[in-house]
């Protein structure tokens, strides 16, 4: 299984950002999608995971800005970042749960600045 993220890209402090994820597979054989983000000199965070059944999770500070949304007939998932802060600021990977193994995608960075 690949995952390919994409999106990334430099946006300002309240604007809007879509990352997308694309999987080489049926997402919905993919129980869990996920993105994490690693900013410099931190570690690797989860910001959001959608189930194949559509339930979402959002870290606390995430909420209400950030978005989740799946496309089987794309096998895409996609993380709608919206007002997004200069605490945004990081490289954005998705990894996908099949079957008790993980897969991971490379990273997409995001730089939020004016």
């Amino acid at each position: 299984v690949q995952l390919q993220a994409s999106g990334g890209g430099l946006v300002q402090p309240g604007g809007s950002l879509r990352l997308s994820c694309a999987a080489s597979t049926n997402i919905d054989r993919i129980s869990i999608m996920s993105w994490y983000r690693q900013a410099p000199g931190k570690e690797r965070e989860l910001v959001a995971l959608i189930s194949n059944l559509g339930s979402t999770e959002f870290v606390d500070s995430v909420k209400g800005r950030f978005t989740l949304a799946r496309d089987s007939a794309k096998n895409t998932v996609y993380l709608q970042m919206n007002s997004p802060k200069p605490e945004d600021t990081a490289v954005y990977f998705c990894n996908g749960l099949i079957n008790a193994r993980v897969y991971w995608g490379q990273g997409t960075l995001v730089t939020v600045s004016s």
